[in-house]
């Protein structure tokens, strides 16, 4: 049995770093309880337990807290059928969306019936306590509960003011009772904060200036106060709910039926029914349904929704397809290789919510430094209000207002939210540009990066080998092509595969060959048209017949090239040549050079052998290392971290893993092996090397503007504390001056969610 397990949250009604910070603080002290993280932007929360957890109370504490809370689950509404989860479920690598985690931590369905009342219970108990309500706002502002709070708080402030007019007697009372419809929701959190251990919070600061301007008879300002308090909290919602909007967008790129073929019929059936091994029928114009392999027809497939890639790319039988992409010009269809929970759009969203739970040592830092922040404004506050009266006689009334204006000065709203909220917004347009990073850690680190290590297969290149010579001596090349094309169909070897396809892109004819069959170590040979064929090695074909030393010179300078020659035998005599090699992808050099732009240096870390690695890195402009097995790419790049070199490690495969694993970031490139994905800290969804100097560029500019939201955040606030102490400014330009900044901050955020990366 695990000691420690995971449980996913679903928490509603948090915008700003402040209520991820109480409800982490809140849960962490619960029994049992060994970590928290808690996601804003991504409306999550994970909890790591172990089996003496009470998960009914912890799930009470944060209901208590003013927050719905409900388990995340594959399936939608929690029932007690839910406790036996299907064997996909549990195959399902990493996959904590199961309503509990349940080592250790069997309930009975009466008992989770039980748990179901209280949860309902508890909801119940809370119902209008939503004063710092934070639910990002997912319709319209004005039908979520905080904007229902704002627009009541607004209009008993305006009635106040009416009755103020004409009842001058009973304005101060007017003001009490408007101050008090926005007040009372802020209060209720403010306790219930404090009782879980978080009381210095945004809404006790709030709490108490409301209740010193009533003392000191400034109930004007106390209601108005609490009315822009409430429409600074409002606009956090409903900009936190775009950077929501803006990730979970993906999800709904995925078609919600497919069209399933069984016994030659075809139905429609709900998309995320599809088991793993369906045949589904796309249409032209259709979204593809789920993840999956052709297994009949050819098309162009549009990607750009999920890549971001304008050209469409042509498609074949055997290629591998994606959820939400469009099928554009023939029939196709498509083996299903993912079930809806785990198609590659749902991988990236999961990803990157389980990221934005992962905190940047920035925010770290900001989580640290406003624990201490706001008890320190509290304490000059007070200082602010009582020394000038006690040690010099000043009038209490004008200290104690300008003690409750520092107080307001010094919320920290827009000072926590400035690192989270920008963070969250570039984890969303990375994802939405196929730049995958795991978190706000990464996407700090990879703008410090100062040296990326590329594997050379499958990341620097293609991965599979395409003909790049033909070369006749007794025949032309299209008759030394097509011969070789028909000894090799058939044969799903990558060498055979890259003739063919040269052959069928050259529409040459392959006729059919007899006695086709495979010479150990040395090719392959049969009888196409009655003349005996060979496709040997340069070595087996020597045995055959003399190569002329034009042609042995020829054979050379492509192996120097690092080029595969295969030599075509008819009837005993050399009649051609063919050369392959693995080939650069179309933007490997362009990617480097904008790292060497951006102040990077790139090495090639590679299994392949010296000369061919050579031959790549001198056409690319990179260093080459050749010859290294996993341990030695792992190697590799600690050596590079004590040369003080922050190194990034890019690669595709399983053999990559550890060097990935052992890099200050690890790149996964393309779709990757689950293994290389599982161990990497970022990946480059549309396999362009371009990419990985745009998440450099995308950090770089995210850490940018974290400066800029902290120095606004910090700026206003230093000026208003000056001229409030002066005499200047008062209580409403204090709030106006905090509202103001939260609303700047998060703004300036927000533009990241527009970035996009430098096309090749």
């Amino acid at each position: 049995m695990a000691a420690a397990t995971q449980t996913r949250y679903r928490v509603g009604g948090m915008d700003c770093a402040s209520c991820a910070a109480k409800i982490d603080t809140a849960v962490r002290r619960m029994p049992g309880v060994e970590d928290v993280s808690v996601s804003v932007t991504a409306g999550t929360m994970t909890v790591r337990h172990d089996e003496t957890s009470n998960l009914v109370a912890i799930e009470k504490k944060v209901v208590g807290l003013g927050y719905s809370v409900a388990p995340l689950a594959g399936k939608a509404a929690p029932s007690a059928a839910e406790h036996q989860h299907d064997d996909h479920d549990h195959q399902c690598k990493g996959d904590h969306d199961h309503s509990h985690d349940h080592s250790g931590h069997d309930h009975s369905a009466h008992d989770h019936a039980d748990h179901h009342a209280d949860h309902k219970h508890a909801e119940k108990e809370i119902t209008g306590l939503h004063g710092h309500d934070h639910a990002p706002t997912n319709g319209p502002w004005w039908a979520s509960k905080k904007g229902r709070l704002t627009i009541l708080s607004g209009g008993a402030l305006v009635a106040a003011y009416a009755i103020g007019h004409l009842v001058p007697s009973i304005a101060s009372y007017a003001f009490i009772v408007a101050m008090l419809v926005g007040l009372v929701p802020i209060a209720r959190r403010a306790v219930m904060a404090a009782l879980a251990g978080t009381p210095f919070s945004i809404e006790m600061l709030m709490t108490i200036a409301a209740i010193g301007a009533v003392i000191i008879n400034a109930g004007e300002e106390a209601a108005t106060v609490v009315f822009l308090f409430l429409v600074g909290e409002l606009l956090e919602g409903v900009a936190a709910g775009k950077a929501r909007a803006s990730i979970q967008s993906l999800a709904t790129l995925v078609p919600k039926t497919a069209l399933v073929e069984e016994s030659g019929q075809t139905r429609e059936v709900q998309a995320d029914s599809l088991k793993v091994g369906a045949v589904i029928l796309i249409r032209p114009g259709d979204r593809i349904a789920a993840d999956g392999v052709i297994v009949e027809g050819e098309s162009a497939i549009d990607e750009a929704p999920v890549t971001g890639e304008s050209t469409p790319v042509r498609k074949g039988i055997d290629a591998k397809v994606f959820a939400g992409t469009i099928n554009t010009d023939a029939v196709l269809r498509v083996k299903v290789t993912a079930a809806a929970a785990d198609n590659t759009i749902a991988r990236v969203v999961k990803l990157v919510e389980e990221a934005q739970e992962s905190k940047a040592p920035t925010e770290r830092f900001i989580d640290r430094f406003s624990r201490y922040y706001t008890p320190g404004v509290v304490a000059v506050a007070a200082l602010v209000a009582v020394t000038p009266p006690l040690v010099a006689g000043a009038s209490w009334m004008e200290w104690v207002y300008k003690g409750l204006a520092i107080l307001l000065i010094g919320c920290p709203c827009a000072l926590v939210i400035s690192t989270p909220a920008a963070i969250a917004a570039a984890l969303s347009a990375g994802a939405r540009n196929g730049l995958l990073l795991k978190g706000g850690a990464v996407l700090e680190t990879m703008g410090k990066v100062t040296m990326v290590a590329f594997d050379k297969t499958g990341t620097l290149t293609e991965g599979k080998p395409k003909v790049t010579d033909v070369a006749g001596f007794a025949f032309t090349e299209a008759q030394v092509l097509s011969r070789a094309a028909a000894l090799e169909n058939g044969s799903s070897h990558p060498l055979a595969l890259a003739i063919l396809e040269r052959a069928k892109a050259d529409r040459l004819p392959v006729p059919p060959a007899a006695e086709a069959k495979a010479l150990p170590g040395k090719g392959v040979s049969g009888r196409v048209g009655g003349e005996s064929l060979s496709l040997l090695s340069p070595q087996a074909a020597r045995e055959i017949e003399a190569f002329s030393s034009e042609q042995e010179a020829q054979i050379v300078a492509l192996n120097d090239d690092g080029k595969s020659v295969s030599v075509l035998v008819v009837e005993s005599r050399i009649a051609g040549l063919i050369a392959m090699r693995d080939e650069p992808r179309a933007d490997a050099r362009a990617g480097i050079e904008a790292l060497r732009a951006a102040g990077i240096s790139a090495v090639m870390l590679t299994g392949d052998n010296a000369r061919t690695a050579a031959a790549i890195a001198k056409g690319l402009g990179i260093e080459p290392r050749a010859q290294l097995l996993p341990e030695d790419k792992q190697r590799i790049v600690r050596e590079l971290q004590a040369q003080k070199q922050i190194v990034a490690k890019v690669g595709d495969g399983i053999n990559d893993a550890p060097a990935l694993a052992a890099a200050d970031v690890g790149i996964a490139m393309g779709g990757g092996t689950d293994v290389a994905l599982e161990t990497a800290d970022a990946a480059a969804l549309h396999g362009r090397v371009t990419d990985v100097a745009n998440m450099v560029v995308l950090s770089r500019t995210t850490m940018s503007n974290i400066h800029q939201n902290i120095t606004m955040a910090l700026g206003l606030k230093a000026v208003f504390l000056v001229t409030t102490v002066v005499g200047i400014t008062g209580l409403w330009p204090a709030i106006l001056a905090d509202t103001g900044a939260t609303v700047l901050v998060t703004a300036n955020a927000m533009r990241l969610l527009g970035w996009k990366g430098a096309r090749s």
